[in-house]
């Protein structure tokens, strides 16, 4: 056996932890940025998830105009460090600086997989339990109000059925794929 072996494991476990609590970190800047409630047992899960790296990094990078900033930061510094994890894990030679760069287009990825995946959910609760009041249905309503409520005004409900959800997700799939591969191709990214 040779490193090879455990190699696919080791990846795996990066992009699993790693990926989690990038995700964690970049839920928690969402849900601020959109203002939802924190007092939700899913948001506090989030803050006492992600207030151990938050709380130091807080002290070198300030707030702007009332964005957690350091949340940002923090989740580019997690998906640069898993970047530059699985590169290594693949014998790829990296500058850790290049991981820096590459990391840009997969926290844009993460954030559109979040929009995708939160409308999909939203959907889905409403077929299983409408109506009822749910700590996670009421998150992803906030989540999603940015992206849903315009299209709501243009999309009116036909014979009772909401297109909105469907329109945002072709949307939102068509940006993804107008604005990553440029991206990818400016920062020179190994991925995809």
């Amino acid at each position: 056996m040779d490193g090879s072996y455990l190699a696919d494991p080791v990846t795996f476990l990066v992009q699993v932890l790693l990926g989690a609590y990038a995700l964690a970190l970049m839920l928690r800047f969402l849900l601020q940025l959109t203002r939802a409630d924190f007092h939700n047992p899913i948001s506090q899960f989030l803050v006492k998830v992600t207030t151990p790296l938050l709380r130091p990094l807080r002290r070198v990078v300030p707030g702007y105009r009332g964005l957690d900033t350091a949340s940002l930061v923090a989740v580019w510094a997690v998906k640069s460090l898993e970047v530059l994890l699985l590169l290594l894990l693949a014998g790829a030679a990296v500058n850790p600086f290049a991981a820096l760069l590459w990391s840009l287009p997969e926290i844009l990825e993460l954030c559109f997989d979040i929009l995708l995946f939160a409308i999909l959910i939203q959907v889905i609760l409403s077929w299983v339990s409408p109506g009822r009041y749910n700590p996670a249905a009421s998150l992803i309503d906030s989540l999603t109000a940015p992206v849903m409520n315009p299209l709501r005004r243009l999309i009116p409900p036909i014979g009772g059925l909401d297109l909105s959800p469907m329109a945002a997700v072709v949307g939102l799939i068509l940006l993804e794929k107008l604005l990553l591969p440029p991206i990818r191709l400016l920062v020179s990214t190994p991925f995809r």
